[in-house]
């Protein structure tokens, strides 16, 4: 038994929508983070599917590729997250929008 292209494209839909709504209803800035990255790894998901639908690798070098930045992404989100939370004492969006001093 094999899993077809619309299996990959239906979870990798799935997880771009719970992220977008993680976004769009979360407080929390390392909650929001998450829920970007889960929208990134949706997309790579149907990238590596499509290559593999097609028999190519140009999808999943891009992947490759795209996971390699995600990683310094990730490094660099949290860094700043940290920085914020040093300086505010909270990671809560609202809290940071008003950044005046």
């Amino acid at each position: 038994m094999t899993v077809g292209l619309n299996a990959f494209l239906l979870v990798s839909g799935l997880l771009f929508a719970i992220g977008f709504f993680g976004v769009l209803l979360r407080r929390n800035t390392l909650v929001i983070y998450m829920c970007l990255e889960l929208m990134l790894n949706a997309v790579n998901l149907a990238l590596v599917a499509f290559a593999r639908y097609h028999d190519s690798l140009d999808g999943a070098i891009f992947v490759f590729f795209s996971i390699t930045v995600a990683a310094a992404e990730v490094a660099v989100g949290l860094a700043i997250a940290v920085a914020l939370y040093r300086k505010r004492q909270t990671i809560l969006v609202q809290e940071l929008a008003a950044m005046k001093d």
